[in-house]
């Protein structure tokens, strides 16, 4: 399908009535909406009316729900606990090895700690050098630190009692 100038003219006048590319295709006939938009950019035809869309109706002011079958009591906030739990600290003086040096990344081995402690860019950077097990890379102290359990999420709602009854009422095939 060759573009003749007639249909240019037609192109122009509908694309300035704001008609979609579709709708112009439609209505010429015989060519597609692709080759609607391409034309429309070959021509440079950029100025246009303001789509046709339905006229939006201005939205209601919603009234506030009332429900008498399910009212939720309030929650009040946990209290904190009357005892703090006991802060995470682990030694931050790096241990010393027998050779009266500290552990360098030289001289760390499988089986100690390589918690860093201090800024690398500085010469007092040293690793703990702790005992720790083989299998892990930092100490006990510093392995409380760095692996916390995460925390179980919280849900409230409907969605929540009915996700908790799913869950409560789950089998497993092992």
């Amino acid at each position: 399908m060759a573009w003749t100038d007639e249909r240019v003219e037609e192109l122009k006048k509908l694309w300035s009535e704001g008609l979609s590319a579709s709708q112009i295709a439609k209505q010429l006939g015989g060519v597609t909406r692709n080759a609607v938009i391409g034309k429309v950019h070959r021509l440079g035809l950029s100025g246009r009316a303001t789509p046709s869309r339905p006229a939006r109706r201005p939205a209601k002011p919603s009234r506030p729900r009332t429900t008498t079958a399910s009212i939720e009591p309030v929650r009040a906030a946990r209290p904190a606990p009357s005892v703090p739990a006991a802060p995470l600290t682990a030694p931050m003086e790096p241990a010393v090895l027998p050779s009266g040096e500290f552990a360098t990344v030289l001289t760390l081995k499988d089986s100690m700690c390589k918690w860093p402690i201090g800024d690398p860019s500085q010469s007092s950077f040293r690793f703990c050098g702790r005992k720790a097990d083989p299998s892990a890379a930092y100490c006990d102290a510093h392995a409380n630190m760095a692996y916390q359990p995460s925390q179980k999420r919280r849900r409230t709602g409907e969605a929540a009692a009915a996700l908790n009854s799913i869950t409560a009422t789950r089998r497993y095939n092992f």
